[in-house]
């Protein structure tokens, strides 16, 4: 074996992973791209009754209902802007690893760009927020703290339970209420 195989060898690669990018206000946020499903533009949303004014309503995508969430909204109280780069990511919510991905709709601004780095890069922010469970660590860069949105913690049980009935919500239901 050469000698510049060997150094190859004996570096480990870091472990690397794509996250989205999107902001709130001025303020950089990122989810894992593992569990973003898909990204599509902002949609006619039917509205929940009685529901947290943070959660934007349903639509049927597939055979499904899917609940969606104003991210913004939930964080600061301020619903996202309308802007072209406002957009609605679906992503596979999972409160607990042993639990069936279920497609959860995020109103996300600015949601445009990706970035590729290591998790660990990530690294405790050193606040206790338990109203806001879902912002995990902090990364520093150049353009200041992006910090990372936990998908799974994103609803408290009460919330869960509207969002996610048992059993589902029929499509045709949504329908015939429009």
């Amino acid at each position: 074996m050469s000698e510049l195989a060997a150094k190859r060898s004996a570096v480990k690669p870091t472990a690397q992973s794509l996250f989205l990018v999107f902001r709130i206000g001025n303020q950089r946020y990122a989810l894992q791209a593992i569990e973003v499903a898909e990204v599509l533009p902002r949609l006619p949303l039917k509205p929940i009754a009685r529901a947290p004014a943070w959660v934007a309503g349903v639509f049927a995508y597939r055979g499904a209902v899917v609940p969606v969430i104003d991210l913004s909204a939930l964080t600061f109280g301020e619903p996202a802007q309308a802007r072209t780069s406002t957009r609605l990511v679906l992503v596979n919510y999972r409160p607990v690893d042993s639990a069936e991905a279920q497609l959860l709709g995020l109103i996300l601004e600015q949601a445009t760009d990706t970035l590729r780095c290591d998790p660990a890069d990530f690294q405790p922010y050193g606040l206790d927020n338990r109203q806001a469970p879902y912002l995990g660590p902090v990364r520093e860069d150049v353009q200041g703290l992006l910090q990372w949105v936990r998908v799974a913690d994103l609803l408290d049980d009460q919330v869960r339970a509207l969002l996610f009935p048992s059993p589902p919500l029929s499509p045709a239901l949504l329908e015939e209420q429009r």
